[in-house]
């Protein structure tokens, strides 16, 4: 069962990266940038700034950041003990794919996935009810996580892995912020 899993994992990578257009490759290549999108965590903040006290919002922030860095590192820990090969290390398919990036970390499950749905879900969460638009954010990790099948880094069970570890993880934060941050610092309900 599970090779059937993995050999279903590795056809629909190889059909979804060969669906590529070089003339799309720069603008993929710089949706898949981690710093191409600073500009929206700047944006996030300030509307969180704007939408919360000065004190509470403070608080949303570290836990967003706090988030990061729990995302970052469950990555991290999963790569390490997992060890699958990235498809652009896998010297049964990489003569078959478009290789765009070449990083030679392991593949599953993707961070790129996993930090990007996780601070989108927390964001939407603390602001569904004070920004009727959050649910727009959600276009950032869509575009975020396919990019990395487009430049033939990552399956696609790695990315709905990590897509799926991302938004347990934002409920698990918003929890915690609810249940024991919140009342401790006797801040409102977001």
């Amino acid at each position: 069962m599970l090779e059937k899993i993995l050999q279903w994992d590795r056809d629909t990578f190889i059909y979804l990266n060969n669906l590529g257009i070089e003339d799309y490759d720069l603008f993929w290549a710089t949706v898949t940038n981690i710093s191409s999108w600073i500009p929206l965590f700047v944006f996030f903040f300030i509307i969180i700034f704007l939408k919360y006290p000065k004190k509470e919002a403070t608080c949303v922030v570290l836990t967003v950041v706090a988030l990061a860095f729990f995302i970052n590192f469950a990555t991290d820990v999963t790569k390490h003990y997992v060890a699958r090969l990235r498809p652009n290390n896998n010297e049964e398919i990489n003569t078959l794919i478009r290789i765009i990036k070449s990083p030679t970390s392991y593949s599953f499950f993707s961070g790129h996935a996993a930090s990007s749905f996780s601070i989108t879900t927390l964001m939407v969460l603390f602001l569904r009810k004070r920004f009727k638009w959050s649910w727009v954010f959600y276009l950032w990790p869509l575009m975020f996580a396919s990019s990395r099948i487009y430049v033939g880094v990552h399956y696609p069970l790695d990315i709905l892995v990590g897509a799926s570890v991302g938004v347990f993880s934002a409920f698990l934060f918003f929890g915690l912020y609810v249940r024991l941050i919140a009342p401790y610092l006797r801040l409102s309900h977001p």
